[in-house]
C-alpha cells in the first residue's frame, strides 16, 4: 500500500497546477459572468504537461471555453491561452490578466427597434 500512495504523490507533484494567484484571476472574470446568468459551471484539471480551467453554460454540455497553462511554451508564445470550444485559440500570452481581457469584450446583440 505504501508504493501507491508515494506514486500518488509523485503524480500529483509532476502534473502542472494553477497557482492561488492565477485562480484569483481567474474566478474574478468567472464570478462576473455568473453573475450575469452567462455560465454556471466549471471544472479544473492538472494534467502532466497543462492545468485547464473549464467554463460551462449547463454542466451537461461541452465547455465554452478552455484557459489553459502551458508552462512548455512560456518562452515561446506565452504560458496561457483561452481556447474556445472547436479548438480555436482565441487569444495567448504570458501575462494571464491580459489574456483574460478577451472576456470584456462586449458582445454584439440584436435590438428590435
Amino acid at each position: 500500500m505504501r508504493g501507491s500512495s508515494a506514486a500518488r504523490r509523485n503524480s500529483v507533484k509532476d502534473s502542472v497546477a494553477f497557482h492561488r494567484t492565477e485562480l484569483d484571476v481567474i474566478l474574478r472574470v468567472y464570478g462576473k459572468r455568473v453573475a450575469e446568468g452567462e455560465w454556471r459551471d466549471y471544472a479544473i484539471d492538472h494534467l502532466s504537461d497543462r492545468a485547464i480551467f473549464s467554463i460551462f453554460r449547463r454542466t451537461s454540455e461541452m465547455p465554452l471555453y478552455k484557459v489553459e497553462k502551458v508552462p512548455s511554451l512560456a518562452r515561446k508564445q506565452g504560458a496561457y491561452r483561452v481556447v474556445a470550444t472547436g479548438g480555436t485559440i482565441l487569444k495567448r500570452g504570458h501575462d494571464l490578466a491580459q489574456v483574460l481581457r478577451i472576456f470584456d469584450k462586449p458582445k454584439l446583440r440584436l435590438v428590435a427597434g
